[in-house]
């Protein structure tokens, strides 16, 4: 099971909160002598001979991508390496990498050997919670597929009962559509206050509010006990899709009047 790489994670957040991100219609399977690791700190084979080979993934289903046809590498002409894991790449040569994983047993390509990974043998996960059915697929098939996803909107929506990862704009238990509640538009970074800042960091990678969020406030009646927050792509009460969402805020009775804010800093997102 592969895990994505901190350039793949600031990436796709700021594909969604900020910047979109341009994906390539070619990735590239590579071998590696060890851990390739989160920042691409571990070694890529250099066997006499090797170069990465096109790699291509059926289409995303239940957050998981999975490697469709077989890939053949070079023939090895030089001395015996061992191989441990794989990577997979956004160029033939240099570039970034996309995801990493282990190989199941290490594997000697010794001289005059041409190795072969197996169909179905490389699979990228995302992994269950806070990120939504919808989301997990669309980022694997956007980035390891060349399937079209369009950077979207994001708008903060309430909600009075916990979500689960196959929810959307529709499914989940909003604060009614009464008394003042809408959801709040939060922009991409250099746009109409409120923004999110820039993607950064390793491990986890982060974004959050640059600015206070305010939503409503509560006018001719209460909100009830919110108990939960989601990001949306729509600004319309019950449409859309859910993209992330926190069953952990602290649980607040919202009532009449009351001042309901997100401070800046507090809309932490990031993915490990």
């Amino acid at each position: 099971m592969g895990s994505i790489s901190d350039f793949l994670e600031n990436e796709l957040l700021d594909h969604i909160f900020n910047v979109a991100y341009s994906n390539v219609a070619t990735v590239y399977l590579g071998l590696a002598e060890s851990d390739l690791a989160d920042d691409e700190s571990g070694t890529e084979t250099s066997y006499t001979g090797y170069d990465r080979e096109a790699i291509t993934f059926g289409a995303a289903a239940s957050r998981v991508i999975t490697q469709s046809g077989d890939v053949t590498f070079d023939q090895n002409t030089g001395s015996a390496v061992d191989i441990t894991h794989w990577g997979i790449f956004d160029t033939l040569s240099g570039g970034d990498l996309l995801a990493h994983g282990a190989f199941s047993a290490t594997v000697e390509v010794a001289n005059n050997n041409t190795p072969k990974v197996a169909t179905t043998e490389i699979t990228v996960t995302v992994d269950a919670g806070y990120v939504s059915d919808y989301l997990a697929d669309a980022w694997l098939d956007f980035v390891f597929r060349n399937q079209a996803f369009s950077k979207p909107e994001t708008h903060i929506a309430l909600a009075t009962a916990t979500l689960v990862d196959s929810d959307s704009g529709g499914d989940f238990t909003e604060v009614a559509n009464a008394n003042g509640y809408a959801r709040k538009q939060v922009n991409i970074n250099g746009g109409s206050s409120p923004t999110w800042d820039l993607a950064a960091g390793t491990s986890p990678t982060l974004v959050d509010n640059t600015h206070d969020v305010v939503m409503g406030p509560p006018s001719g009646g209460a909100w009830g006990t919110v108990v939960a927050m989601c990001v949306c792509t729509s600004g319309t009460w019950g449409a859309g899709e859910v993209l992330v969402y926190d069953n952990a805020v602290t649980d607040q009775a919202i009532g009449d009047g009351d001042t309901v804010q997100f401070s800046a800093g507090d809309l932490d997102i990031s993915l490990t």
